[in-house]
């Protein structure tokens, strides 16, 4: 094999993989990661639970969604309904994720049954089945980018651009999502999802797959009785036609970043976003944050972000600005699959921690290989 073919070779990315137990060796897994200093008494002011602010979100992103979906309907037939169905789409898919994602955590609400409600609705909406998705979602925020553990991983080093492009309409792990809803109607779970789901919850993931299945049927079954695909529009396809703003705002939290390290400033993104791109995305926009204190509810993201400012690198401004930067890195990591984005810290930082037997970085790291 030439220098560099074997410098272009892809790591073996499945949990199921030799990487799992490399990782094990290297004590990156379950490991104790890097935290900011905050005070005890201000961590415990921000990870107050509310109902107040999800339940006011929640009202106004039905509200959308209703009066979008009454305009496409009655747009249907017209050219006004493609503008009309890609507004509702986004408005579908992407919110459906966030609230998934944090109502998943339990941290949206105060009242435990709210989240749960929300993260069932948001599964259905997102074509997740829900519990193999909780622990997989476990799973990345114990094992962060860790190579061989994590199963969020978006891509691989080099990048696959094909299933990047894919991803834009969701065609690539929304049909692996709905074969695997399938499979769990029949009993059978995936070897991939024994790995980090509990035997104790294979018997709910399998009943949740058949009363999902059951409502995709009844969507499908609507569009034969009315001779339309109309009725799918609405739920099901918005996940595929409406999911590229789902995968642009996931390229941004950890593309282009540090692999298996313990030190979420150096594998996770934060960046600012103006008021509706946050809303849409519920401020998980502060993804380092987010990965660094996962108790703390989305409404008060923006109050940690402040905290940690002094000892984190420079949020970047923009989605735009942070997009170019990974697809910079990604096109980078075609040729070379080791570089890297690294900021440099602020004077007032801790230095970077990379894990396990490793000298902690000075506060002068610039963006380049790892």
């Amino acid at each position: 094999m030439s220098r560099l073919a074997a410098q272009k070779k892809r790591r073996d990315y499945s949990i199921l993989g030799p990487e799992n137990q490399l990782a094990q060796q290297k004590g990156l897994v379950a490991a104790e990661w890097y935290t900011s200093p905050i005070p005890r008494q201000r961590m415990k002011e921000l990870m107050k639970r509310k109902n107040g602010p999800a339940i006011r979100d929640t009202i106004i992103w039905v509200a959308a969604l209703g009066i979008t979906g009454t305009l496409a309907y009655y747009s249907w037939g017209t050219w006004w309904a493609i503008l009309a169905f890609a507004v509702y789409g986004v408005l579908y898919s992407s919110p459906g994720d966030s609230r998934w994602h944090e109502c998943g955590h339990g941290t949206a609400f105060k009242t435990p049954w709210m989240n749960e409600a929300v993260y069932q609705i948001a599964s259905v909406m997102s074509l997740r089945p829900a519990t193999p998705w909780r622990w997989s979602h476990t799973r990345h925020h114990t094992d962060t980018i860790i190579v061989g553990r994590d199963p969020e991983i978006i891509a691989p080093r080099p990048p696959i651009w094909r299933l990047i492009m894919m991803d834009f309409f969701r065609l690539y792990i929304g049909p692996r999502d709905v074969k695997r809803m399938i499979m769990h109607c029949f009993g059978v779970i995936h070897p991939e999802e024994k790995e980090y789901i509990p035997a104790s919850e294979h018997r709910k993931t399998c009943w949740e797959s058949r009363a999902y299945v059951l409502i995709f049927a009844i969507v499908i079954g609507a569009c034969f009785y009315t001779g339309s695909i109309l009725p799918a529009m609405f739920i099901g396809l918005p996940s595929l036609y409406g999911a590229f703003m789902v995968l642009l705002f996931g390229m941004t939290q950890h593309l282009g970043l540090k692999e298996d390290v313990l030190d979420h400033r150096l594998n996770s993104r934060t960046i600012y976003m103006n008021p509706i791109f946050r809303f849409l995305y519920w401020n998980m926009n502060y993804h380092s944050e987010h990965h660094m204190f996962p108790m703390v509810p989305y409404h008060a993201l923006p109050a940690l972000h402040k905290e940690m400012k002094p000892d984190c690198p420079e949020a970047r401004k923009g989605l735009w600005a942070a997009l170019s930067e990974v697809f910079g890195a990604l096109i980078k990591q075609g040729k070379d699959p080791s570089y890297t984005v690294v900021k440099p810290l602020p004077a007032t930082a801790r230095p970077y921690y990379y894990g396990p037997g490793t000298v902690a970085s000075d506060n002068t790291a610039a963006a380049g290989k790892g």
